[in-house]
């Protein structure tokens, strides 16, 4: 008799299985068997019970603890997506669909992600076959309440957050230069640090003196005051850098600082101490507002304009312009003039003051500046007043005006004959510029002094 041989079974395709975890918050992940553990156990257990059909899970961990599931932005994940489009993983194995995103937006770019390399995609406790219509149906109603559910807790926290603001508590958050968070009693507030809080109120007054950014920025570099420094659970230190412009606005621009706690734009009493006055801080309020964030109009003076804003057209009363061309040759020379605001907007017929070249009528200009500035109560008001001035260049001698001069860039050449200068006038008829100082820098009534235009 002739016996029957058995076919050899075909051997079975082996799926590589990673395992994603995730838990929005750090709080418990230094536990011995924290919430990733727990699910990773999970989804161990479920490969296991797979084993017929090749599940073999992989040793590679994406674990993402501490990164909410509304983001993208998390390092396992990015990790995960990689080794997709590697060619590595078969299968991917979660607890729950919204460990993998709780954004359905978001969702939908990672299955796009997966289908587009073959990957499968399993829940442990939510049963689901995403090669099916209503499979997929199922996956989209389940995240849609995920996306609903992490919508709800955020207006909950933020509910929360506003309700505590307007009873003037400390939420949270970095703690700035003056103060320290006190957790010893029900929930932490802040309380000021007496040797920080001398440092605020001396920048404060640093910038009341020197009424700019830039000075005060400089001054704390000399001192070496850096701002507070915080050390995180993971021994990571926050902080402890010196100022720059843009700290130091934050700074002064605090609320915090007057007692206060903002929410939305409105303000309320907190229970913390005030470290500023209101006066001061309103006065460093009213400075900034007039310099702008940018430290002034003469900072955006990019071509160096001596006589923006103050020369002015007699003929026309209007202001004149700072304008230029550049030549088209090798070495592309900028030419720069003054022109009557009138004439460019009405046509040249219009004003007879025509194109003045900038630096004939500047050295002009500057020339009647000087005399005045060489007297010692003069220069000593301008070098009160005009911070950008760094305190070396008091020390030259004050005959010394082209010294002085010399020293400064255009912007603060601009800034001291603001100083000195209220406007000039140009009157094209009588070929004469009229330069009409002001009081404050004359100590009597305004000077006019007539010279003939160059």
């Amino acid at each position: 008799m002739s016996t029957k041989q058995s076919k050899p079974k075909p051997e079975q395709a082996t799926v590589r299985c990673a395992i994603y975890t995730r838990k929005s918050s750090e709080e418990g992940l230094d536990q011995e068997f924290n919430s990733l553990d727990a699910q990773r156990e999970s989804a161990e257990a479920y490969i296991t019970s797979q084993k017929a059909q090749g599940w073999v899970c992989s040793p590679k961990q994406y674990n993402d603890g501490g990164f909410s599931g509304g983001s993208m932005e998390r390092p396992a994940l990015d990790q995960l997506i990689r080794d997709i489009e590697a060619g590595e993983i078969d299968c991917v194995v979660v607890y729950k669909v919204d460990r993998l995103s709780r954004s359905l937006m978001d969702f939908s770019r990672i299955m796009d992600a997966f289908d587009a390399h073959g990957v499968s995609f399993v829940s442990v406790t939510q049963s689901f076959n995403t090669t099916s219509s209503m499979g997929r149906l199922t996956l989209n109603i389940l995240l849609s309440f995920a996306q609903f559910e992490r919508e709800i807790i955020g207006e909950r926290i933020r509910d929360k957050i506003a309700a505590q603001k307007r009873k003037g508590k400390w939420t949270g958050g970095v703690p700035v230069l003056g103060y320290d968070v006190d957790r010893s009693g029900p929930s932490p507030r802040l309380v000021v640090n007496e040797s920080e809080a001398e440092r605020v109120r001396a920048i404060f007054d640093l910038y009341l003196e020197h009424r700019s950014l830039l000075p005060v920025v400089k001054e704390l570099a000399d001192r070496n005051w850096k701002n507070k420094r915080r050390e995180t659970k993971k021994g990571r230190i926050i902080g402890d850098k010196l100022f720059d412009k843009s700290m130091l606005y934050n700074h002064l621009t605090n609320t915090l600082y007057l007692g206060l706690i903002s929410h939305k734009g409105e303000r309320y009493p907190g229970e913390h101490e005030a470290i500023i006055n209101k006066d001061t801080f309103e006065r460093v309020q009213k400075v900034l507002k007039h310099n702008g964030r940018s430290g002034g109009a003469e900072v955006r003076n990019k071509y160096g304009a001596l006589l923006r804003g103050i020369l002015r057209c007699k003929a026309c009363d209007r202001a004149m312009t700072h304008t230029f061309t550049t030549s088209r040759g090798k070495h592309n020379t900028q030419y720069r003039y003054y022109r009557c605001v009138g004439a460019i907007k009405s046509g040249a017929c219009t004003c007879p003051s025509g194109s003045l070249p900038a630096p004939d009528i500047e050295k002009v200009v500057v020339e009647e500046a000087s005399a005045l500035l060489t007297k010692p109560a003069v220069a000593k008001h301008v070098l009160a007043a005009c911070p950008v001035i760094d305190k070396a260049w008091a020390k030259l001698e004050v005959k010394d005006f082209e010294g002085l001069w010399g020293c400064l860039i255009p912007r603060e050449q601009a800034r001291v004959l603001r100083l000195l200068i209220e406007r000039v006038d140009f009157d094209a008829d009588g070929g004469q510029i009229q330069v009409t100082f002001r009081s404050s820098s004359v100590g009597v009534g305004a000077t006019n002094n007539g010279k003939e235009a160059a």
